[in-house]
């Protein structure tokens, strides 16, 4: 009889024959790898080294520890449905899948909590290792990625003590480990964690054929296009329409320990202007909180932005992401195309912008769409 392992084969196969996917060579090598991954943690025996200082940076990994794996490829290869096959093919317990985004925004609120309580004469980021060590044996990461200084400083410290207590790890990416945290500031401080990530983790590119977003049917009209007064009257009806009946009221949310304000709100649904939610210095957790207030998120005057924008698009790619793990309903007014809202030729948005477009794309999808109203029940 088959072993549990695999069913990894079992449901992609399954999946293929239900015409939800294409078979695809690239897609069965990533399989492959995490098909190995599986069987490892299977027959590993869990692995808990003292958490102190001294463990920090530790080159060798523990006895009979599994190297984890760091897929990376170009936007809608597929990258995120393989993680989400192993993740559930994976008997090795307890657990966590996370969006990466909401991973650190975690990260961040646990340091906050502990310095609060007193713990300064402890290093703060090794503790919480040793927190998420005891909760999760393998952590698997969506879409990995480093824009924030806050972040850069302190995975290296943190990934070197979850390492060092046996946790493994299994990451998506839109770029190879050497890139990440490209253009940013004190980069050089930085490149150890990328030493690391290529030490711990086996890195494979996932080159398969096509984006398949792009392939999904659209369904629902929730992207408008405002260059002109007749198409931005158009689509002002269209948003009053998803805004339902009766008059808006402003609502504030409590963001750790501070006010995050919904400048127009009706239920379920959330309506700003593109100033007030990208153009203010929000991140990941004022985002996280509106999908747990709002099923919807109508966003209005979205221009296209250059290089001189990029804190702005920064903010957008991450809301994006954020909404779309979510599976929240976004309703965009913007100035140009999807494909044409951002363009650059250098710095880490750049690099990341595509993936905002492919989401984009799938956002508008019959598919898509369905899982939000699934949600919603």
């Amino acid at each position: 009889m088959p072993g549990r392992s695999l069913s990894l084969f079992s449901r992609y196969d399954a999946l293929v024959a239900a015409g939800a996917i294409e078979r695809d060579p690239a897609q069965l090598m990533a399989l492959a790898t995490l098909h190995r991954l599986v069987k490892d943690l299977t027959h590993s025996a869990p692995v808990r080294a003292a958490l102190n200082v001294r463990f920090l940076f530790k080159r060798k990994p523990p006895l009979r520890m599994p190297h984890g794996v760091y897929l990376w490829g170009n936007v809608g290869r597929g990258k995120t449905m393989l993680m989400d096959l192993f993740f559930d093919a994976a008997t090795v317990t307890p657990k966590r899948r996370v969006h990466f985004y909401a991973f650190m925004a975690e990260v961040h609120e646990r340091l906050h909590r502990a310095r609060r309580e007193g713990n300064g004469g402890s290093d703060l980021v090794v503790r919480v290792a040793e927190e998420l060590s005891r909760e999760a044996r393998l952590l698997c990461f969506d879409e990995f990625s480093v824009s924030d200084i806050a972040d850069a400083t302190i995975l290296a410290r943190l990934f070197s003590a979850l390492f060092s207590a046996g946790v493994v790890v299994v990451a998506t990416s839109n770029v190879e480990p050497q890139r990440l945290y490209e253009g940013g500031r004190n980069r050089d401080l930085f490149l150890p964690f990328v030493a690391l990530l290529q030490e711990r983790m086996e890195v494979v590119r996932l080159d398969a054929r096509a984006d398949f977003r792009r392939e999904k049917t659209s369904a629902d009209e929730v992207y408008f296009i405002a260059s002109d007064p007749w198409s931005r009257a158009a689509a002002e009806a269209r948003l009053t329409a998803h805004m339902g009946a009766g008059p808006y009221t402003a609502k504030t949310l409590r963001v750790k320990g501070r006010d995050l304000r919904i400048p127009r709100a009706r239920g379920r649904v959330a309506h700003f202007d593109f100033a007030q939610i990208c153009g203010c210095p929000l991140g990941g957790s004022d985002y996280l909180a509106l999908t747990k207030n709002f099923d919807t998120i109508i966003v209005d005057d979205v221009p296209a932005m250059s290089f001189d924008r990029r804190n702005e698009a920064k903010r957008f790619i991450m809301l994006v992401d954020v909404l779309y793990e979510a599976k929240t309903k976004l309703i965009l007014c913007a100035q140009a195309e999807i494909k044409d809202l951002y363009h650059a030729d250098h710095g880490a948005e750049a690099l990341e912008f595509p993936r905002t477009v492919s989401r984009l794309v799938e956002m508008r999808s019959r598919q898509y769409l369905e899982q939000w109203a699934a949600r919603r029940l």
